[in-house]
């Protein structure tokens, strides 16, 4: 059971606005505030290379800290600026040629196709999109059909950023792993909101942010890297952290994950991941899922229900970022309305999932993500604004 009432006072700015806009930045709970300002205070007093040997042992937990969340090893876990470097470090890590395939997702979030398409330009290699099934999921068994000895990636993403589908990727990981082929999940809206087990999942390589439904500080991130595929990827960048200049003509590349890091980190923002991780591990992951999609699911009956309202999201089982459009306005003036009596939501634009928003006709998103802090009352409020939109 989670105790509401502490959790809000952990977040004060909850006693002055409703803010559902976690799959943007969430709002940060005090003890993550406070592990970044007794580290800036620290260094102001003794400088930034003594704080960080002060705060060694909390620093090194840090890595602990992630992999319980993620049911990995302390070694498999590389801790970067943001979801986007951790991405970017695992997939340019692999090598493709001419007429080599990555599978993807309809659903497959700008940033990393637009990856797919440089190295694609590069090096002659192949983009293939899996179809999604009647849900809106991605076919498995469409997948399953379109591998051969050329797929060298399957690379998705779990929950896209423009609405609440919950991609297969546990399923997805079956296939990756009997058919021996590499398998990148992008977990950054589904980490902090609902259970993440590598494990289970069967990805290879994860990447995720700590600003979102996992309440850290921006400019966080990681990488999970499985201790198998570690010593098979060369990040595409190094520096002598990540591999020690050991002679004159030579460097060896670390044996953990921390080869796709560099010596130079904001310790005090990584000092505020491992206190958001702590923070969601204490409050335990089942009962945050189940209040998140308690929350989204009374979101989006309620808002499903109002005429000229339409939700636009897919799957079996959606996740707690509501996406919808009300007819005779645009997103913007939409999540402009709610900012003037104080209710904070977001948006999403076509071009963030091209594909899928090409595929349905999808305009302008207005987004909104209630996560576990939120009450049922904030919920109702953000309908009822809605509501009085529509009757217009």
């Amino acid at each position: 059971m989670i105790d509401i009432d502490r959790i809000r006072a952990d977040t004060p700015a909850t006693r002055r606005h409703t803010y559902l806009h976690n799959a943007g930045a969430a709002l940060m709970p005090t003890p993550v505030v406070a592990a970044m300002k007794q580290h800036i205070d620290l260094e102001s007093e003794i400088g930034g290379y003594a704080a960080a040997d002060r705060e060694a042992v909390r620093l090194e937990a840090v890595y602990g800290s992630v992999a319980r969340l993620l049911n990995a090893a302390p070694d498999e876990i590389a801790l970067v600026e943001n979801a986007t470097v951790a991405w970017q470090m695992a997939f340019y890590s692999l090598s493709f040629g001419k007429g080599d395939r990555i599978l993807t997702a309809e659903a497959e979030y700008a940033a990393n196709y637009v990856a797919f398409l440089q190295v694609a330009k590069r090096t002659g290699a192949v983009i293939d999109v899996a179809p999604s099934d009647a849900s809106g999921e991605l076919d498995v068994h469409a997948l399953e059909r379109m591998i051969d000895q050329r797929v060298k990636l399957i690379a998705i993403t779990w929950v896209p950023t423009n609405g609440g589908l919950v991609n297969p990727a546990a399923a997805i990981g079956k296939i990756a792993r009997a058919r021996g082929i590499p398998y990148l999940l992008d977990a950054c809206q589904a980490v902090g909101q609902m259970a993440v087990n590598v494990e289970a999942l069967g990805c290879d390589m994860l990447s995720a942010t700590g600003r979102k439904f996992l309440r850290g500080p921006r400019g966080t991130g990681f990488l999970y890297v499985r201790r198998a595929m570690l010593q098979k990827l060369e990040p595409p960048m190094i520096d002598h952290f990540a591999a020690p200049w050991v002679s004159r003509d030579e460097y060896r590349l670390r044996d953990d994950a921390r080869r796709f890091e560099t010596w130079e980190n904001n310790y005090a923002a990584r000092l505020g991941l491992g206190a958001a991780v702590d923070y969601a591990l204490a409050i335990g992951i089942a009962p945050v899922e189940q209040r998140c999609r308690l929350l989204a699911g009374r979101l989006r009956s309620g808002l499903a229900a109002l005429p000229g309202v339409t939700i636009r999201d897919l799957g079996r089982a959606p996740g707690a970022i509501v996406s919808f459009t009300v007819d005779g306005y645009e997103a913007d003036a939409i999540v402009a309305s709610a900012a003037a009596v104080g209710i904070t939501i977001g948006a999403s634009d076509p071009p963030s999932t091209r594909i899928d928003a090409e595929i349905r006709a999808l305009p302008h998103l207005v987004r909104a993500s209630p996560h576990y802090y939120n009450t049922e009352a904030e919920v109702d409020r953000l309908i009822d604004h809605i509501a009085g939109l529509a009757r217009r």
